[in-house]
């Protein structure tokens, strides 16, 4: 794993973006819609150095097996938005990769009739986008790798991380999570164990 965006890196680039939204001047309020999971680091910083009123909301959307893309297998949940009709939007997610997600969100977003739709990506990916659309905001564009930290995940690992790392495909292996030492209880005392092989 190689980290390649530090935490003050990405605090900056975070800083970046909220000046570029104001919400302020936002007739009606901002409703910020982050795309679950790997957004939800982004959003919970970004919306802490916004002023003025903003709604916020969540989809959840999920194209990806370990570490393929499956983009004509868009998993997308969208049951708890609020209405949206005349609304202010600004889809937030954490990388625009080859585009097909963020392209279905807005599809389906546009649905409910809002007056304006934007999108803001943490990573942009050089040459990767299969679509027409691109992002309004972009933080950092990245080389085409692997990436986990600031919550993007492996397998549901590594979201925790507070920087952006590329997995090396040694950092792939699915049974690494194994390696890791097990706690148990033995006679009211907790032990440290090693895994069994």
């Amino acid at each position: 794993m190689r980290q390649i965006l530090s935490q003050q890196q990405l605090d900056e680039g975070v800083t970046r973006l909220a000046q570029f939204i104001d919400c302020s001047k936002s007739a009606p309020p901002l409703t910020i819609i982050g795309v679950l999971n790997g957004s939800i680091v982004l959003v919970a910083d970004l919306i802490r150095r916004l002023e003025g009123p903003l709604r916020i909301a969540m989809v959840w959307a999920s194209s990806y097996r370990g570490d393929a893309i499956t983009a004509g297998n868009l998993e997308l949940r969208m049951d708890v938005l609020p209405d949206l009709k005349d609304q202010d939007v600004l889809v937030v997610d954490d990388i625009f990769d080859t585009g097909h997600t963020l392209q279905t969100i807005i599809k389906e977003i546009s649905t409910y009739n809002p007056i304006r739709i934007r999108t803001l990506v943490l990573l942009k990916k050089h040459g990767k986008s299969q679509v027409s659309i691109a992002p309004d905001f972009i933080g950092f564009e990245i080389p085409d790798e692997f990436v986990v930290g600031y919550g993007l995940d492996f397998n549901g690992l590594w979201r925790h991380l507070p920087y952006l790392a590329a997995l090396d495909p040694e950092d792939r292996v699915e049974d690494k999570v194994a390696i890791v030492p097990a706690v148990r209880r033995v006679e009211n005392d907790l032990s440290i164990s090693e895994p069994e092989e």
